[in-house]
Order: structure tokens, then sequence, then C-alpha cells
């Protein structure tokens, strides 16, 4: 006996999703997610959830311009060849 999974999602999510799983070879989104649940519930695949750090657009600018001043050699660097 089969049962339905109503999951809500954006249209935008699914559409990616859809789409990732395509590339990845499945036939549908469907059976990307009943290849995963079964996966899950005979254990052979671990989740975890791990919290990303995601920089604001003004420390990002501010990063790259710090990257491209050493790679300019505007800055100056120092080497040490041990720990100590």
């Amino acid at each position: 006996m089969n049962t339905i999974l109503q999951v809500p999602i954006s249209k935008q999510l699914r559409d990616q999703a859809a789409s990732s799983a395509h590339k990845m070879g499945f036939s549908s989104l469907q059976e990307t997610v009943r290849v995963f649940l079964r996966q899950l519930a005979e254990e052979e695949i671990k989740v975890r959830f791990e919290e990303t750090v995601k920089l604001s657009p003004k420390a990002i600018k501010r990063y790259n311009k710090m990257i491209d001043e050493i790679e300019q050699g505007k800055v100056k660097m120092k080497s040490f060849s041990d720990v100590k």
C-alpha cells in the first residue's frame, strides 16, 4: 500500500531541485525523494545540519579588496619558518 507525502515548498525550490535531480540522472524529483527516504530509513545515509557563515555584500567587498592588495604587493607580508 502506498501513501502520499505532501511537503509544501516554493515553486522556485521545486524547479531548482528537479533540475539538479535530472542532472544527477534521476527521472524525476519524486524518484530522488524516494531514493533518499529509502536510504534514510535503512540508515544508509546520515543527515547532518551545519550552520554556514554567509558574509554580507559589504564584507565580501572588503575581503576582496584585502586579497587584491595582498596579491598586488601593496601589503607587507611576513613569513615564518616554524611555529615558535
